[in-house]
């Protein structure tokens, strides 16, 4: 089952903060606070920006409206898809506004919520900061806070639906960045064949996928120290032995240490099989080619980390382990209902 994600209905709910009327239309779409199963992190809510309907009604349609971008060319979604993981399928590097591309791959937002840091470097704290990269960057949708409150307060809709998300008062930057992140942390996917099977279900993975499995959970692939269930990511910073020369620093922009430089945030690899092309800089196209990579033991560099070694993986072995990677695509994540 989807665990608590949508429940579909015909109103958002005014939750006693509007001062007139108590419902607005926005399809058929309600969000319900995020639970999450048994083994799995909470979710945190910073104590100025709690999870309310409104907010993620509002944050939705924010999401996936081109109004935020200075030549109404793209929006949020236009590189995060939800029929691909909330990743841009294909693109190495996204496309920005008049043409230009992003600095870096885009990555999943596949349980964004349970990050501790943002950007591929770590440099932002909370979804709610993150939520302004974008927007303001040049090269992707190129807009200030000011040019959107004063796009967004001219537009009816958008006045009644920050209405109902914080009573009376103007539009404001920062209720753009709350109802973003409020969205954000609702896009939770945990249903996936993989999980399935760990509930008990023994034919929701293939004898291939299981095989894959065993090297990903056991000593001989070893990915599982920084993918862990039921997360996959660590949530910490590694360098993979990409590069010799760097043409990234990555973790080392913000803290400085040499010892930092080519470390990149462990991405999640829920729904990786939709989520390419791979690494910070998209380059690699197939998972077949992210695990020869790892299987060949990566590139040497200074501050390779010490677990990144030769596998020694037959050709066999690596098609299973591509097949249990595949194996962690939540298909009813994909498939829920969106704009």
């Amino acid at each position: 089952m989807l665990f608590g994600i949508l429940l579909l209905t015909g109103c958002v709910l005014d939750e006693g903060r509007a001062s007139s009327g108590n419902v607005v239309a926005d399809g058929d779409y309600l969000p319900v606070l995020p639970k999450t199963p048994a083994g799995w992190p909470s979710i945190h809510w910073p104590a100025d920006n709690p999870f309310t309907p409104a907010k993620a009604i509002l944050g939705r349609r924010l999401f996936f409206d081109k109004i935020l971008s200075r030549d109404r060319s793209v929006s949020c979604g236009s590189c995060h898809l939800p029929t691909e993981g909330f990743a841009d399928p294909g693109a190495a590097l996204s496309l920005g506004v008049h043409g230009r591309f992003a600095k870096r791959n885009s990555p999943t937002l596949t349980n964004v919520a349970f990050g501790t840091s943002f950007m591929s470097e770590g440099g932002v704290p909370t979804l709610e900061l993150q939520a302004i990269s974008p927007i303001v960057s040049e090269n992707e949708m190129d807009m200030t806070a000011a040019e959107i409150e004063t796009r967004l307060s001219i537009d009816t809709l958008y006045l009644r639906l920050f209405r109902q998300a914080y009573g009376e008062g103007p539009i404001t930057f920062s209720g753009v960045t709350k109802a973003l992140a409020t969205y954000e942390r609702t896009l939770l996917s945990m249903n996936s064949p993989y999980d399935r099977w760990q509930a008990g279900e023994s034919d929701a993975l293939s004898p291939s996928a299981k095989r894959g499995a065993a090297i990903f959970l056991g000593e001989k692939g070893d990915c599982w120290h920084c993918h862990a269930p039921p997360l996959f990511t660590d949530r910490d910073f590694h360098n993979t032995g990409l590069d010799f020369v760097l043409t990234d620093l990555g973790r080392a922009l913000v803290t400085g240490r040499t010892s930092d430089e080519g470390s990149f945030k462990t991405p999640t690899l829920r729904n990786i099989g939709v989520t390419g092309p791979y690494m910070h800089d998209g380059r690699f196209t197939t998972l077949r080619q992210v695990v020869e990579h790892y299987n060949a033991g990566g590139k040497p560099h200074p501050n390779v980390s010490a677990l990144i070694r030769p596998m020694g993986l037959t050709d066999g072995e690596l098609n299973d382990l591509v097949n249990f990677l595949e194996a962690l695509t939540d298909s009813t994540f994909l498939t829920a209902p969106r704009p």
